[in-house]
């Protein structure tokens, strides 16, 4: 297992070489005289930041000191510390991109919070100790001063006691669907772990009546009807609103599954109501659709993982096989236990105690944190990444015990939209599709993620490789972002794109859009890769064909050349391969993450060079 870490540390160091290296030569051919982005709904905030800039404004100050100092200057009754609070919450809202978590009074060590072991002797306790009259005066200055900003302030929780404490999230609405962040979320677990359930009682409020009635609401197939069997991925999206409040259809708990189906609220509806917006994709937890599962995990870019276990069966089947994939993909996961209204205490304490053991084997050495409490909710959902730390949530879709927290970690978690190590505007577009329809009366209509650059309706832009490895000229007809008409959108977001004169069959998943250029993009048959064979019952040699995944790209390739000085590889052999495409040329590039399957032998690798 070390060598899996090992070699996924140096797969990130080649992607992020590769990726700078790409990002310096394109940079001369992007457009340098666009125009800075004009935000309508941020007009308070830029007036503020323009009338009145602090000096401490704009710097690298701590944090911390920043929140201290806008609390002291709250507290004054100088009409100009009023003034330079409103600028400083201004900046940190601007630096945020329009969300943050202000935390007032003694705030708890983080080890301490996680391990639900606070000790009140103050040991490690950060932050300036408040008294409850401070508190309840800063809770109404606060809420009052970033409303006049034109930010929302909501309280997440509040605790009072030895160490009074109060955290609030500072949010400010979103004045277009266009500029919406969005959190995407792949929900994976075996069959009957709950996974349609969960997501039905999560995006239409009410809870399930134990047999099975909330995720009835979410099947799109005939089948999946008749089977109770998600085949597909289904896309449900949860809206939050500028206070944090999850945007639901009022709908009562009595409903049955037509009226819930009749009854629930338009995608559009929901996107112009939210100013943050969580897609989940709902990915099949049976082993004949593991390919399709496998393909929402590489293609949807997901910013977190929801590992489903139901609490009577345990991590059993598909479950350690979609681990393993979030695990090798190195996608940041929480694991919710659900059912726990119906299984005996001794099961339930038994299936905890494996799940457990599992998050910290040596092949995941993630540490495993119970969600009990608001607060551990709030302070998980923006650091459980980067410290290696693992949510657990116990929910029951019947009682809704736990629910309430797991909304509360989704609603604060960050967007990977705005990561620049992953999407950049400043490049090129680069627009990989994912899902091709025809819809009657406007054509072919394309799915998909904006890798880098910008995209406005009425673009001149070209489609391709088709299998002669050649791009067609197209234009942007129009755009929809969660089926709410959009005329711009940028890197990082997930668009459909409606093309004109373009024919459905001569478009495929794992096909790019790019702007109309002189010279067409550089697209490859053959590319070589560093790989690790994490799983093969024999041996990999030449001629050796499986399934590859690489983003938006799902095709059969054959290996051709490797440098072992064998021939062959087993299991955790490493070595430089090259592939070629069955089928037809793709758009690669070097530092793109792949992953290759063919029954049980699965195989993890990085492009290093395109042949």
């Amino acid at each position: 297992m070390s060598t899996l870490r090992n070699f996924q540390n140096e797969i990130e160091d080649i992607r992020h070489r590769e990726l700078a290296k790409q990002r310096t030569q394109a940079l001369p051919s992007t457009d340098k005289d666009k125009e800075p982005k004009k935000d309508k709904g941020k007009s308070k905030l830029v007036e503020h930041q323009s009338r009145h800039v602090s000096t401490n404004v704009g710097t690298d100050l701590d944090l911390q000191e920043l929140e201290e100092q806008i609390l002291t200057c709250l507290l004054s009754d100088a009409a100009a510390d009023h003034e330079t609070a409103k600028d400083l919450l201004s900046s940190l809202l601007t630096r945020r991109q329009g969300e943050y978590i202000l935390r007032v009074g003694h705030q708890p060590p983080q080890a301490q919070l996680f391990a639900n072991e606070l000790s009140n002797d103050g040991d490690g306790w950060s932050g300036i100790q408040r008294t409850d009259t401070e508190l309840d005066q800063l809770r109404t200055i606060i809420i009052e001063t970033v409303e006049e900003i034109g930010a929302k302030a909501t309280i997440l929780h509040e605790c009072r006691g030895r160490h009074p404490r109060i955290s609030f999230l500072l949010r400010l609405p979103s004045h277009s669907v266009s500029s919406t962040p969005e959190v995407r979320c792949a929900v994976v677990g075996n069959v009957d772990s709950g996974k349609s359930t969960t997501l039905g009682v999560l995006t239409r409020g009410a809870l399930d009546d134990g047999r099975g009635r909330a995720r009835v609401w979410l099947f799109r197939h005939k089948h999946e009807i008749e089977t109770g069997r998600t085949s597909s991925v289904g896309m449900e999206i949860l809206g939050f609103d500028a206070s944090g409040t999850p945007v639901l259809p009022k709908m009562s708990s009595s409903a049955d599954s037509d009226v819930a189906r009749r009854e629930k609220m338009a995608w559009e509806e929901i996107s112009q109501r939210a100013a943050k917006i969580v897609s989940f994709s709902d990915l099949a937890g049976h082993e004949r659709y593991l390919k399709t599962t496998l393909y929402g995990l590489t293609s949807g870019a997901p910013s977190c993982v929801m590992l489903m276990v139901g609490a009577n069966a345990g991590i059993i089947g598909m479950s350690k096989e979609h681990l393993a994939i979030s695990l090798a993909l190195s996608v940041p996961f929480i694991v919710c236990i659900t059912k726990i209204d119906m299984t005996p205490a001794n099961v339930m304490q038994k299936n905890i105690q494996e799940v457990v053991k599992i998050l910290k084997s040596p092949g995941c050495r993630k540490v495993p944190v119970f969600v009990k409490s608001q607060e551990m909710a709030v302070e998980l959902a923006t650091c459980y990444a980067k410290e290696k730390l693992c949510p657990i949530f116990l929910l029951s879709n019947v009682t809704g015990e736990g629910l309430d927290l797991l909304r509360t970690f989704m609603n604060l978690l960050p967007s990977s939209e705005l990561d620049p190590d992953k999407f950049a505007v400043d490049q090129p577009l680069e627009y990989s599709i994912t899902e091709v329809w025809s819809v009657p009366y406007v054509g072919t209509v394309v799915n998909g993620i904006i890798n880098s650059g910008t995209v406005k309706t009425g673009d001149a832009i070209c489609i391709g490789p088709d299998s002669n490895g050649n791009f067609t000229t197209t234009t942007v007809r129009s755009m929809q972002r969660k089926r709410a008409t959009v005329s711009t959108a940028e890197a990082g977001q997930s668009v459909s794109i409606a093309l004109k004169r373009i024919r459905r069959d001569d478009v495929r998943k794992g096909m790019i859009l790019v702007h109309k250029t002189e010279v067409q993009p550089r697209v490859a048959r053959k590319f070589e890769g560093q790989v690790l064979v994490l799983y093969h019952n024999t041996t990999l040699q030449k001629n050796y064909q499986a399934m590859l995944h690489c983003g938006a790209i799902r095709q059969t390739v054959r290996i051709i050349g490797m440098d072992h000085p064998q021939g062959l590889l087993r299991t955790g052999d490493r070595a430089t391969v090259q592939f070629e495409f069955i089928s037809h040329p793709e758009y690669i590039k070097e530092g793109m993450k792949l992953l290759f399957r063919e029954g049980k032998t699965k195989g993890l690798g990085v492009i290093t060079r395109v042949l």
